[in-house]
């Protein structure tokens, strides 16, 4: 068991960095061998995959001296950082979601967003998007 929740954790980690990787498959692997762990599960990759998108925050802020606004509002950067720009802090109840999630961490930390709040919503979004999932995969294993 507690090699599968090292499994999770360092699944999520990576698969929340710019690091393309499939977190979600893998839980629900997870799962489906051990169902009965899946509260450590969930917990794992909640944990993880919100340290990884911390990890990208955390270089978007030490990035901050290499790109200037103009160099973000062009090209792939320009729909993000206009979510960001827009809700604020509130976008990174989205830091789940495939592609756009690591852009707005990394915008996050580079717009210099509070840290706290940023880290509170990070994980609130990752937590229940797991815990959709733990039901999913449980619900169709009965």
């Amino acid at each position: 068991m507690t090699e599968s929740l090292w499994i999770m954790f360092s699944g999520a980690f990576l698969a929340a960095t710019l690091l393309p990787g499939g977190s979600e498959v893998l839980l629900a692997g997870l799962l489906a061998a051990e169902p009965q762990a899946w509260l450590t599960l969930w917990l794992a990759a909640s944990v993880g995959n919100t340290l990884g998108s911390l990890t990208s925050f955390w270089l978007g802020r030490l990035g901050r001296v290499a790109k200037s606004p103009e160099e973000l509002a062009s090209g792939g950067y320009r729909r993000a950082l206009a979510l960001v720009q827009k809700y604020g802090v509130w976008s990174l109840l989205l830091a789940w979601t495939p592609v756009i999630g690591d852009l707005l961490c990394v915008l996050a930390g580079w717009l210099r967003l509070p840290v706290l709040t940023s880290t509170l919503l990070i994980l609130i979004g990752k937590t229940v998007r797991y815990l959709l999932i733990v039901a999913a995969v449980l619900h169709w294993a009965i």
